[in-house]
């Protein structure tokens, strides 16, 4: 009878165990579901637990509503402190910060060879992991804006990498400047390592600006090298080997394109080589410049397209917005927030923002030059 009853013991124990072990499993997966629900329905990611020294992950995809923000103005404290001020107050959530403009200048301390041998940086933004830091503790979204073809200082440095003009030496836009070619490997390659060393300082974002031909200028003295490829096969290219080297990098990729890309057909790659269909898979953000301003006289039938912010947004959003359809891209537009054809004060920035929201979740970048923004348009938190 002693042994039975041992043996009872056991089993009974052995149940009690299996209970138990069931119970707990039951609450880890319950919890390990509960947390999964939660971060797939958050609408806000906090930014300040990103780590800034450690291994940094990519962050799930962002409603993007940016300013545009030079990096003379990211290195001033007091312009950061009244910018910050704004975006705490209202819908905006994020910074596009210049590290490469249109001079060719690298804007933070980088390390790379080219720039420390040539002398091509000039570290305005100062100390970019504080800043970056500063801005995720304020849950801002920060992108950097890397120009890339037209490069005056680089075009310099290396003249065999610079587009060259037929009457000898570096070819120059109308405003003096000199263009590096975009068929040039080497190009690209200085480029993507630019932008590795900006995603290492702490960027959510590499926005990658000028990725075209030249426009402007003595276009009949350009000598090309693109051989028997079109413009548009070049820049496929391009995109291509942004999207090959950084897709292991935590930050996502956006290029900036014309306006009027969004409308254009077929072949058409408006003389510069940019047609969304050549980056839509290559890379996460097309960035469309539709200003209104920008847009001719007798656009859509309107003498001032400049007056009509909606209009405009509406038209190209509309045409543009299939080419997206499946596609690794989403669209985000810059929208205008300057007066040039038209006072841009808040219904014509709310018209815009309302418009873009109807076609896309992925957000909107608001540009001024000289970085003077305020609540006119926003909504206010």
């Amino acid at each position: 009878m002693s042994k039975f009853m041992e043996a009872v013991s056991r089993q009974k124990n052995w149940v009690i165990l299996g209970t138990i072990l069931v119970f707990i499993f039951g609450v880890i997966s319950y919890v390990w579901q509960d947390a999964a629900l939660a971060i797939e329905s958050a609408t806000v990611i906090d930014l300040s637990l990103q780590p800034e020294k450690a291994a940094r992950y990519k962050i799930p995809r962002q409603t993007v509503k940016g300013i545009y923000v030079t990096a003379y103005s990211a290195g001033t404290k007091a312009k950061m402190d009244s910018l910050i001020k704004l975006i705490d107050e209202t819908e905006l959530n994020a910074v596009v910060i210049d590290i490469k403009d249109y001079s060719g200048k690298i804007l933070f301390d980088s390390q790379h060879p080219i720039a420390v041998e040539k002398k091509l940086k000039y570290n305005q933004l100062g100390d970019v992991r504080t800043l970056i830091k500063r801005l995720h503790e304020h849950n801002i979204y920060v992108i950097a804006r890397q120009t890339v073809f037209q490069d005056p200082l680089l075009a310099k440095a290396k003249t065999n990498w610079a587009i060259q003009s037929k009457s000898g030496g570096l070819w120059r836009d109308d405003k003096g400047l000199a263009w590096v070619d975009p068929t040039r490997e080497e190009v690209w390659q200085y480029n993507v390592e630019i932008a590795k060393e900006a995603i290492a300082l702490g960027f959510d974002e590499i926005n990658f600006d000028y990725v075209r031909f030249p426009s402007d200028g003595n276009m009949s003295n350009v000598v090309y090298t693109t051989k028997d490829k079109k413009k548009y096969q070049v820049m496929e290219s391009f995109f291509k080997y942004l999207s090959d080297n950084l897709k292991d990098e935590p930050a996502w990729i956006s290029v900036d394109v014309f306006g009027l890309v969004m409308e254009a057909k077929g072949t058409n790659d408006m003389a510069i080589g940019q047609r969304l269909v050549d980056a839509v898979d290559n890379v996460d953000y097309i960035c469309p410049m539709m200003y209104p301003s920008h847009y001719p006289s007798g656009y859509i039938g309107l003498d001032n397209p400049a007056q009509y912010p909606a209009k405009v947004f509406e038209n190209g959003l509309k045409k543009g917005r299939p080419w997206f359809k499946d596609k690794r891209a989403e669209v985000r537009p810059w929208i205008q927030a300057f007066n040039i054809g038209a006072v841009y004060g808040a219904e014509k920035i709310r018209a815009q923002i309302d418009t873009v929201e109807k076609y896309t979740d992925a957000g909107w970048l608001m540009w001024n030059a000289a970085n003077r923004y305020s609540q006119a348009g926003l909504k206010t938190e």
